[in-house]
């Protein structure tokens, strides 16, 4: 079906987004031709303002509207603990938990040498530098678990024993409410490796 250049415009442009193919593309395009004006426009309006209104945190390096950060500002957090994830969205989901109540620093990434990423190319110098500034008790390695995430969480704790610093790494293993039957070998198998004393 050939539509008009406006929504093939939209179209190609959503395509670029990820996650979204030619027909969600589409039936994204086509809702917003149906939605009220006001909609479009403060759709229009947010996107156009993302980049210009957005900055990097001086402390944590997670994408905000202010730096430091409304986390880092905020004096109820614990400044001695320090999660480190990849990236701002992974700081984001583990803000939605609400069961973690310290600081972050964001890396920007995982060690992938691959795609030519390596220790320079990530924030690591500046969780050193961090570190030693004194003040953190614990550094949490929440980097993905999967091989660069967990080649990344190695070398960082290489980089950081010296130091002293109490350093854990997440557990990873059966999600909640999901199914043995269904999980995968791997997934188990971690669950085994990581599980807990009861009673």
């Amino acid at each position: 079906m050939r539509t008009s250049p406006p929504i093939e415009r939209l179209v190609a442009g959503l395509k670029r987004l990820p996650g979204i193919g030619e027909k969600s593309a589409t039936r994204l395009a086509f809702h917003l031709l149906g939605a009220p004006d006001a909609t479009v426009r403060e759709l229009s309006d947010a996107i156009g303002r993302l980049k210009q209104d957005t900055v990097l945190c001086e402390e944590c390096f997670d994408l905000t509207d202010a730096s430091p950060c409304a986390l880092c500002r905020d004096p109820k957090r614990d400044s001695q603990a320090v999660c480190v994830v990849e990236e701002p969205a992974d700081l984001a989901a583990i803000e939605r938990s609400r069961r973690f109540h310290g600081r972050y620093h964001v890396l920007g990434g995982a060690l992938s040498p691959i795609d030519g990423v390596g220790p320079g190319d990530l924030r690591i110098a500046e969780l050193e530098e961090r570190v030693r500034g004194g003040g953190v008790r614990e550094v949490i390695l929440a980097t993905n678990p999967n091989a660069e995430g967990d080649a990344t969480a190695h070398y960082i704790c290489d980089r950081l024993q010296p130091s002293g610093v109490g350093l854990s790494r997440i557990a990873y293993g059966m999600p909640l409410g999901g199914d043995l039957e269904y999980a995968d070998h791997v997934t188990i198998g971690l669950s085994l490796d990581n599980r807990q004393k009861v009673g």
